[in-house]
């Protein structure tokens, strides 16, 4: 009888392991899932992003190469001015990308990983506002460079161009403010989804 009972306990411990392990194992997958679910959220922001970044480097390249051509100092303030903010916004918004999409589920507490991702969430957040307003500050600055490089022309020593372009500038800035609003939409529906992601972990 002694012996069938240690038999019972270490059959019962070995099934008590198993369930351990097998619970250990679970739990795993269902973190990396969920990890997996909140990536692709935020892969949804950062692809529009990596093309805006292709695009941005295009016309930063085109501005560097042709950068002989803007021959005044103000024409080449503007094209440096242009460059710097083409090549440098759009990396630090893929960085910031990267830094909060990378957030590792398993490795933290839930506890450390909402505080991580709420400060991660406040800086991307905090540089899309500065990205806004340096884009539109890019568009005054870009038109005399692109005048500049592709037509020619000084646009500040053409002065009907440069009435014909202003007539057409508040236009540009609608369609910009719109085309934010309708970006930041879209960026905040995913933010908001991964972010559910994130708090189902808690149950």
């Amino acid at each position: 009888m002694g012996m069938e009972l240690e038999e019972m306990q270490t059959i019962w411990s070995d099934i008590s392991d198993q369930l351990e392990k097998q619970k250990k194992l679970t739990d795993k997958m269902i973190i990396m899932m969920t990890q997996e679910r909140y990536r692709k959220k935020w892969n949804k922001i950062a692809y529009p992003e990596i093309l805006g970044t292709i695009i941005c480097y295009a016309m930063a390249i085109l501005i560097i190469v042709k950068l002989n051509t803007l021959d005044t100092w103000y024409n080449a303030a503007f094209g440096i001015s242009c460059a710097i903010i083409l090549l440098v916004l759009p990396i630090l918004s893929l960085r910031s990308i990267n830094k909060i999409s990378s957030i590792n589920f398993y490795e933290n507490t839930y506890k450390d990983t909402l505080i991580t991702y709420t400060k991660r969430k406040k800086q991307f957040q905090s540089l899309q506002k500065v990205s806004y307003y340096l884009s539109f500050l890019l568009i005054f600055l870009i038109l005399p460079v692109t005048s500049k490089i592709i037509g020619g022309k000084d646009l500040f020593d053409d002065v009907d161009k440069l009435w014909s372009i202003a007539f057409f500038i508040p236009f540009g800035i609608i369609f910009f403010i719109f085309f934010a609003k309708w970006v930041k939409k879209i960026y905040g529906k995913n933010m908001e989804a991964a972010e559910n992601i994130l708090k189902d972990l808690e149950e």
